[in-house]
């Protein structure tokens, strides 16, 4: 079975940590991104099964970045499932993340286990 690639965009070092950790343990490649911009160079650059994208994020924010994924011109790329990651300042329900084009929504802090729950669910 092949590696699944999860690209990982936050600007918070401890949670690319963990979530490196946790996913490593369960056999998911990762690469992480710190702001929006990153997210997108990286796209572009490779392929990856799912994005974990922090909403609040330098640069360019998770909400921003999802609109150009969802309007690239890769059919594939433009379709990838991404999880919205967030302390959820702005109260989003998960339908709202939806309608913004997510696929799945992780409230902050993050329970690593709903974490790897999502993942699997989502890749």
């Amino acid at each position: 079975m092949t590696q699944k690639k999860i690209l990982v965009g936050e600007d918070s070092s401890i949670i690319i940590n963990l979530t490196k950790n946790v996913l490593a343990f369960e056999n998911y490649q990762m690469k992480a991104a710190r702001n929006g911009k990153q997210v997108l160079e990286l796209l572009e650059k490779e392929d990856f099964d799912l994005i974990l994208m922090d909403i609040s994020m330098p640069v360019m924010d998770g909400v921003e970045c999802l609109q150009h994924i969802r309007n690239l011109p890769d059919p594939v790329k433009s379709k990838l499932p991404v999880i919205a990651i967030s302390g959820n300042i702005r109260n989003y329900t998960p339908e709202e993340f939806r309608k913004l084009g997510f696929n799945d929504f992780i409230q902050k802090p993050l329970d690593y286990d709903k974490v790897l729950a999502t993942v699997k669910k989502n890749s």
